[in-house]
């Protein structure tokens, strides 16, 4: 986030929109809380490039006809629009910036809290030592007069794939609002897709989703199903390395499935990457909520390396 708020702090002489991702769903280029600055003949930052960018930017220089402080929320399909085997949701809020309205750039520090109300002709925003971060989801009504975004002021969220949509997977999905993960959340059932957040694909295109992935992402693999894990589990190992491949499974399952990776190519320097069983070590507890606890700890430790 401080990215942006150095551009709001040095903000061109002429009519600029903000375009800020309130939320994604599957497989999104970049995540809740990433901006781009637009003005009638430049930018600056980017929300993943692509006709989502060129369309999005489209309508930040149409809002700029409307006087400062307008805005509209936006919904853009991935899979359609980008071409996306894993495509899921964008929600995107386009506002003409008011430069009046930019006294809270003083409050903007690392580890505060930043919370947007969105108001009639007018995109409020204010920080704060102390507040509790909210969800915003990518599906369902979009937020309209009245609705209040808080969000953390500091790094950018790493991408984080979860693969399995059962009472594991909803528990950790539960416990990340206002963390610096960004979830791109894959199930196979077509019941899971009931579920905020879940994109459902077809088992045998839900591997192409690891394929997407960027080299900074984390995975967890915890499907209902042990041929699916087995299945995303080699594709995960089978590609560039990526910042973390987390299995869930029994000390039984993970020397099968090792066993069968060797069996199947994969090098042992790759095997090493695995990490199985996932969850911080030493947390005892079969309990979905203890379990993406350990798990949630585990991929927060990524940011000391």
């Amino acid at each position: 986030m401080t990215q942006w708020t150095g551009w709001l702090r040095r903000l061109p002489q002429e009519p600029c929109a903000l375009i800020s991702v309130l939320a994604t769903e599957g497989s999104a280029p970049r995540g809740g809380g990433t901006r781009m600055l637009v003005t009638q003949g430049g930018q600056q930052g980017t929300i993943g490039g692509g006709q989502l960018e060129f369309r999005a930017a489209e309508q930040a220089r149409a809002i700029l006809a409307l006087p400062p402080g307008s805005w509209r929320v936006q919904d853009y399909p991935l899979g359609p629009l980008l071409g996306q085997c894993c495509g899921g949701r964008v929600r995107l809020l386009i506002e003409h910036l008011d430069p009046a309205a930019l006294d809270w750039l003083h409050d903007a520090e690392p580890g505060r809290m930043l919370v947007t109300t969105l108001a009639q002709g007018a995109v409020q925003r204010a920080v704060f030592v102390r507040e509790t971060a909210t969800h915003q989801s990518a599906r369902g009504e979009r937020p309209g007069i009245g609705a209040r975004i808080a969000e953390p002021v500091g790094e950018r969220p790493r991408p984080f794939y979860l693969f399995g949509a059962g009472h594991v997977g909803q528990a950790i999905a539960r416990h990340l609002t206002g963390l610096p993960l960004q979830l791109a959340w894959f199930d196979t059932r077509p019941e899971q897709a009931r579920i905020d957040g879940v994109t459902v694909m077809a088992e045998d295109t839900i591997a192409h989703c690891i394929a997407e992935a960027p080299e900074d992402a984390a995975v967890a693999i915890l499907t209902h199903d042990h041929p699916l894990d087995y299945h995303l589990t080699l594709a995960a190992l089978s590609r560039p390395p990526l910042a973390f491949v987390g299995l869930i499974g029994s000390s039984t399952k993970i020397a099968r499935f090792k066993s069968r990776l060797r069996a199947d190519g994969v090098g042992e320097e790759a095997i090493a990457r695995l990490t199985a069983p996932i969850g911080l070590p030493g947390v005892v507890g079969k309990e979905p909520d203890v379990i993406a606890i350990a798990v949630i700890a585990q991929l927060l430790q990524l940011r000391n390396t």
